[in-house]
């Protein structure tokens, strides 16, 4: 297959091991379909609910069809600087016309990856070790934007309000379901959320009204991870701010939702169809500044690169203050046509195809920055 080298060689990885597997499917539809083929010669990488990566011409719909992997390539991507390209791993069998050619290099990686084992942390290792940019945050900002918990504790260190929780593991619910129930209890009264501590797309999650609800919450927040979390349920709006950039981030404008169940839960966002975004989200002046001001401040608490999706709650009734709390922040939010990330920013200007080329280039940004640094010590 002869590759344009005057086009930059962008490798699409969408799939993935997690339970937002099919997610990440909808995010990559999108993204193919918007990226502009003048400037880029795209290269499908998916990654099997088993784990194991395949590309060729028509990765999305072999995935999308469950139609089996007979027409494509079996690949991997080493983390060999030397060699930043895809691997063939075997060619029997297969009758995919044209085999991945050794010497076409990727420049550039966009993860359209939601979940464990793709914005945790672990693919961005790879990518790093790789030495391939790409879109997204680097492994901290990942790792940290994934782990719920441990996010909540260095925002608290950051004196970011956040929501009183507290955390368990899967070994605390399985052997002594009667203690995490009552420590639940001593947090806060009904109703209360119990969410998986790293997982997104609202997997996992339950709101409790009641100790039967809570006991079937934490045993199906277990099934996706091995630490829970057990939080405050707030009368509250969701208000949700598009962060984009490195080392100079910019807010969106704010956008607000109105699920079309109890809470934006996943039937809410990708089935049902029926919930609200508002864009911009009624509020006053004074606090859409506060909120995307603190929308930055979390980008850079967590040393966040690229973009990131930050989730507030605004109390309908507050208890202290203004009753703005921080709920989440996503490093690779969804990416669909109907996402509230790609939707902030086209209303703040960028549209959607400009917004993709927008990350390519704070990636590449990125990279530049990063061959900066020093790997050989030197005492001249």
């Amino acid at each position: 297959m002869v590759k344009d080298r005057s086009k930059l060689n962008l490798g699409v990885i969408f799939g993935g091991r997690s339970g937002e597997y099919e997610v990440s499917l909808m995010s990559a539809r999108s993204v193919l379909s918007e990226l502009n083929e003048d400037k880029y010669e795209v290269v499908q990488i998916g990654i099997a609910q088993d784990g194991t990566w395949w590309s060729g011409d028509h990765v999305l719909e072999a995935f999308e069809n469950n139609e089996g992997f007979e027409n494509l390539y079996p690949v991997s991507l080493l983390p060999d600087p030397t060699r930043p390209r895809l691997i063939l791993l075997n060619d029997s069998n297969s009758i995919y016309p044209h085999k991945p050619n050794p010497d076409f290099g990727l420049d550039v990686i966009f993860p359209v990856l939601h979940g464990t084992f793709g914005e945790d942390g672990t693919l961005q290792g790879v990518l790093e070790m790789a030495d391939i940019a790409y879109v997204g945050a680097g492994v901290l900002g990942s790792a940290l934007g994934m782990d719920k918990a441990v996010f909540k504790d260095v925002m608290r260190a950051n004196e970011i309000p956040v929501v009183e929780t507290i955390v368990c593991l899967r070994g605390e619910i399985e052997n002594d379901i009667q203690n995490v129930l009552h420590k639940s209890e001593k947090l806060a009264p009904y109703p209360l959320f119990v969410k998986p501590a790293n997982l997104g797309s609202s997997v996992g999650i339950t709101k409790c009204a009641n100790r039967s609800d809570l006991m079937e919450g934490l045993i199906e927040a277990c099934r996706y991870d091995r630490k829970v979390i057990i939080e405050r349920g707030l009368d509250a709006r969701e208000i949700e701010v598009s962060v984009l950039g490195n080392d100079a981030p910019v807010a969106s404008v704010p956008g607000e939702i109105l699920p079309s169940r109890e809470f934006y839960s996943y039937e809410a966002k990708y089935i049902d169809e029926k919930s609200e975004l508002i864009i911009p989200a009624p509020l006053p002046d004074d606090l859409i500044h506060r909120i995307q001001e603190l929308a930055i401040l979390v980008y850079r608490a967590i040393d966040c690169s690229g973009m990131a999706r930050v989730d507030f709650l605004l109390e309908k009734v507050p208890r202290n203050g203004d009753g703005l709390y921080l709920g989440e922040l996503n490093t690779i939010p969804g990416f669909t046509k109907i996402s509230m990330y790609p939707k902030l920013w086209e209303a703040s200007g960028l549209p959607y195809a400009d917004l993709l080329d927008r990350l390519v280039e704070l990636a590449i940004e990125r990279k530049t920055d990063r061959d900066r640094i020093e790997r050989h010590y030197s005492k001249e």
